[in-house]
């Protein structure tokens, strides 16, 4: 199975170099679509409902400190290791959202039941880490 970083490189190598905001969202909504369309992840890794969106921790701690990224920065990450029709998804994923600004996709994400529900109960601005289910991204993102 493909990896955070094997996405995040598939991206980044399609796109050039991102912000980190913007990269998180686009696998977001790469791991989203891809359980509603074919029921199956792209990556195993936890997806976190942070402050500002959807977030991959493992992903986060491989960009931390850095507001832009490249493909090459992602040394853990292999773009190969998609599979056709993976690669079709995030495809059309950034088809559809990679012309969006960061701050877009935030807004976005938080407009979204996956992102609300893994929020519920929490402030605004108050810091937390529950998992953003991949159930709920199937059910939510299926439905539309």
């Amino acid at each position: 199975m493909a990896t955070v970083f094997d996405t995040a490189k598939y991206i980044l190598n399609k796109t050039g170099k991102l912000s980190t905001m913007k990269l998180q969202k686009l696998c977001y909504y790469a791991q989203a679509w891809s359980i509603a369309w074919t029921e199956k992840p792209l990556f195993d890794e936890r997806i976190e409902a942070w402050v500002n969106g959807p977030v991959c921790p493992d992903l986060f701690r491989e960009h931390k400190g850095k507001f832009m990224v490249s493909a090459d920065e992602i040394v853990k990450g292999n773009a190969d290791i998609l599979l056709p029709d993976q690669k079709d998804t995030v495809d059309k994923v950034l088809e559809h959202y990679g012309s969006w600004a960061p701050y877009e996709l935030r807004e976005q994400t938080h407009s979204e039941t996956p992102w609300q529900d893994a929020r519920r109960g929490l402030k605004e601005d108050e810091i937390g880490n529950r998992e953003i289910t991949k159930d709920s991204m199937g059910m939510y993102y299926g439905s539309l």
